[in-house]
């Protein structure tokens, strides 16, 4: 019994006709027209976009081409390659002794893709010449520290007093 149930509550579709009076043949008409378009879609699914997996990727019918990336880039690429509307796929290689990341992207993608890795190298370059916020932290907390050890000894600490005057 249970088993049954599952197979109609499978093969149940929702059907939406707004009339004043239901006939036989607008309900026909209406159910024709929702089988044509269930199989439209079974002879050709919608296509994908942005990151998917690689037999996605050559659903779209195009020539694939590939850069490698490191395993630390990943996130950053994904959020530069998604504001260019790119469609890529990520595949991870351990063939070798080190684990390596593959970008596949659709050929005709080329110059979207370098206009992309372009923007997202300076990025990286950007936040790599930036002092991290740690670094601060810690060149700060020892100039508190040489600073209280100089007021403990009794010597002059010159600090900046700012106000307004008016």
């Amino acid at each position: 019994m249970n088993a049954l149930q599952e197979e109609i509550t499978q093969k149940t579709l929702a059907l939406c006709v707004e009339a004043s009076k239901m006939t036989a043949q607008l309900l026909q008409q209406a159910m024709k027209k929702v089988l044509a378009d269930m199989e439209k879609h079974k002879k050709n699914p919608p296509l994908r976009h942005g990151k998917q997996t690689l037999r996605q990727l050559m659903k779209h019918n195009t020539g694939v081409s590939n850069i490698e990336i490191t395993d630390q880039n990943i996130r950053a690429f994904s959020s530069t390659a998604k504001k260019y509307g790119l469609d890529f796929a990520l595949k991870k290689d351990t063939s070798s002794e080190h684990t390596r990341y593959l970008v596949f992207f659709k050929g005709r993608d080329a110059d979207i893709i370098t206009a992309a890795f372009r923007e997202f190298s300076a990025k990286n370059l950007s936040r790599e010449k930036a002092p991290s916020i740690r670094r601060k932290l810690e060149k700060a907390q020892e100039q508190s520290k040489t600073q209280h050890k100089e007021q403990e000894r009794g010597e002059k600490v010159k600090t900046r007093e700012r106000s307004v005057e008016r």
